[in-house]
């Protein structure tokens, strides 16, 4: 790790690496909310029902939990770097699709593929951890984290009124087509001016990227456990495209999925088994064990709290525009007064 001092003013070495892990950051959360601030735009655009936008917001989210887990593994195995610049480039597609899209079927499935950019938040964690060392970390992942998280708030400021200079019904569609360029390009800039480790360094990969390991059998079936809700979450997810919500997909289908839900459960679980069998047979010494417990508390923690703050970034401009009969732009500027409390709070 570098032993230069920490300057935010500074675009040299890891606060370079720390300016473009936010930034990209940044774009991540731009794109992965550029919808909320333009419901009614969308919504008159293509014909949706109030059902059917509720169904996006929730799709928007779905794919995220089980892509952070995929990009966690992914970012261990080939490093940040590669993750982060692939990250961006490959979901300005779906980011196009969505902006050209001209029904609710294609918004689906458009806005399905989208949610895996949410993942870009573990791959930046990573990258600032490589290059800061424990005394500068927390104040270093505050910057990336709450610098970055502004995406969102930018997208309620800036979409809205892109999409009203853009003028006419398909205003929406450049100002959303925008956000995709920027991960387009930005993903080439991230790619050519960063690299994983400070120079000299070794970045250091895990032996096993089949599951996480535990020190206890006890510890193992917690770990279990505590994968339940992503499943529980995509099954909700299911249950809302089956003919009991929007209709979308068909009693058979719908029940095709429950089961391949629960069939990769149980290879999830096996594959766990596979990377932590060794403690059934030779207990890990005590002063070796920690605690999976810790790990669970902060899972809730994050649940409870990042949870809450995605489900207000992506009703709150709708909420404004319908209650106090605001224009989009004011009521997405309004909106992005929430996320704006990330800049300071979290660094």
């Amino acid at each position: 790790m570098s032993a230069e001092k920490f300057n935010i003013l500074s675009f040299t070495g890891k606060m370079k690496t720390l300016h473009l892990s936010w930034m990209a950051f940044f774009i991540t959360f731009m794109v992965w909310f550029n919808m909320a601030p333009l419901k009614g735009a969308i919504v008159d655009g293509v014909g949706l029902t109030l059902s059917e936008w509720k169904t996006l917001l929730i799709i928007n989210v779905a794919l995220t939990i089980p892509a952070r887990v995929i990009i966690g593994a992914l970012t261990d195995k080939f490093g940040p770097r590669i993750i982060y610049s692939s990250l961006l480039a490959i979901c300005s597609i779906p980011c196009f699709a969505f902006a050209l899209a001209d029904s609710f079927t294609q918004l689906v499935i458009a806005r399905f593929a989208l949610g895996c950019i949410g993942a870009g938040f573990v791959v930046g964690i990573r990258m600032v951890s490589e290059w800061f060392p424990p005394k500068e970390l927390g104040t270093a992942e505050g910057v990336y984290g709450g610098w970055g998280n502004f995406g969102s708030a930018a997208a309620a400021f800036t979409l809205p009124t892109l999409a009203l200079l853009f003028g006419g019904e398909d205003g929406w569609r450049y100002a959303v087509g925008l956000t995709g360029l920027m991960s387009l390009l930005f993903s080439v800039v991230y790619f050519k001016n960063t690299t994983d480790t400070p120079k000299g360094s070794t970045y250091f990969r895990p032996k096993n990227l089949g599951g996480m390991e535990v020190t206890s059998v006890k510890d193992f079936y917690l770990l279990l456990l505590m994968k339940t809700p992503m499943y529980l979450a995509l099954a909700l997810l299911n249950w809302k495209l089956s003919p009991q919500g929007v209709s979308l997909l068909s009693e058979n289908v719908a029940l095709v999925l429950y089961v391949a839900l629960a069939s990769l459960y149980l290879y999830d679980s096996f594959a766990t088994y596979k990377v932590n069998k060794d403690i059934f047979v030779n207990p890990v010494p005590e002063i070796h064990q920690y605690q999976f417990k810790q790990v669970a508390v902060l899972n809730i923690l994050y649940f409870a709290t990042f949870g809450s703050e995605l489900a207000v970034v992506s009703m709150l401009p709708a909420f404004f525009a319908e209650t106090f009969e605001l224009s989009m732009a004011t009521a997405g500027l309004l909106a992005g007064m929430y996320a704006f409390m990330n800049l300071m709070s979290r660094p």
